[in-house]
């Protein structure tokens, strides 16, 4: 009778041999791959569109047009010169003069730092206190939200160009109040949007989390609510340049600008448009390109950071 007992070494080969045979038939694990990090993501996403580099060219110009063309091409810009009104174009001056003898082109630069550096300063104004108080009232709710949402309300209520008329009746327009005026009424929409999604953010589990480990409401709101929305808020603040540059222009053309001899594109508009049916289209025309440039480059940049900033628009 043959004996079916196997020896013992035989027994360990065979299971060594089974084991080889199941790791071959496995899936080889293969090495991690790390991913991008997530500015890097947002950088090839905004690359990636092409009218956003476009907007983002069209600011650099702009502002090397403004901040170093004078120092190329200076010209006074305070001092009047009865004997170059209304000049049109030529090679001494390519955009011509104004109806005080300004250079039109040395102006445009002129008046392009003042319209960017109201626009900028605005959106940073308005964002900053329009993020604090949209984030309180959404992260709160109940009657702080009534109460700072009704002052939204009345505030939004009130008639801007009005507003506008009346400053200019009592004080002497600077830069500085153009600026704190402009930031007062900018707020407004920043703290509508971030306080829409504070009352989003809020209810998530990783917020839930942090209120049962015991996060005090401070923690909560700088560490991860204005974080998450950060997307928002980089988003709307470009918006916010434009709207201010081209707010500021409305303003300088119905007489709410910067008195003489400073300049602005606005005021440029207001000073040139009853020349223009006398022919003096240089007058108009250069400040009015300018102004049109600029809001469309920031509007460029604003989509494109909207599309970069959202995950379900970048590619895969």
């Amino acid at each position: 009778m043959t004996d079916s007992r196997k020896p013992a070494g035989a027994l360990t080969m065979a299971g060594a041999g089974v084991a080889d045979q199941a790791a071959a038939a496995a899936p080889g694990g293969g090495n991690a791959v790390r991913q991008d990090a997530a500015w890097r993501m947002i950088l090839r996403a905004f690359t990636e569109n092409r009218l956003a580099l476009t907007g983002l060219i069209m600011v650099v110009a702009v502002a090397l047009f403004c901040f170093a063309g004078p120092l190329l091409w200076p010209t006074d810009q305070v001092h009047t010169n009865p004997l170059q009104v209304n000049k049109p174009p030529s090679a001494q001056h390519p955009l011509g003069t104004t109806s005080l003898g300004y250079d039109v082109l040395g102006r445009l630069m002129v008046g392009g730092q003042s319209s960017l550096l109201v626009g900028i300063a605005v959106a940073v104004m308005a964002t900053g206190f329009g993020v604090f108080y949209g984030v309180i009232a959404g992260y709160f709710g109940g009657p702080v939200d009534s109460v700072l949402m009704r002052i939204v309300d009345i505030v939004l209520a009130v008639p801007v160009v009005y507003l506008f008329i009346d400053l200019a009746s009592v004080f002497k327009p600077t830069l500085l109040l153009l600026i704190v005026v402009l930031s007062l009424l900018s707020w407004l929409g920043p703290a509508r949007l971030v306080r829409g999604e504070t009352l989003s953010l809020r209810v998530r589990e990783y917020v839930q989390a942090v209120k049962i480990m015991g996060g005090r409401s401070g923690r909560i709101i700088f560490r991860h609510l204005v974080p998450n929305t950060m997307g928002t808020i980089t988003v709307n603040a470009t918006f916010q340049v434009a709207d201010a540059i081209l707010t500021l222009a409305v303003l300088s053309y119905l007489g709410f600008s910067l008195p003489p001899p400073a300049a602005t594109w606005g005021g440029m508009l207001q000073d040139g448009v009853n020349f223009l049916y006398d022919g003096y289209w240089w007058e108009v025309y250069p400040a009015g390109l300018m102004i049109v440039i600029t809001v469309v480059a920031f509007n460029f940049i604003g989509d494109g950071l909207r599309d970069s900033l959202d995950v379900r628009l970048q590619r895969r």
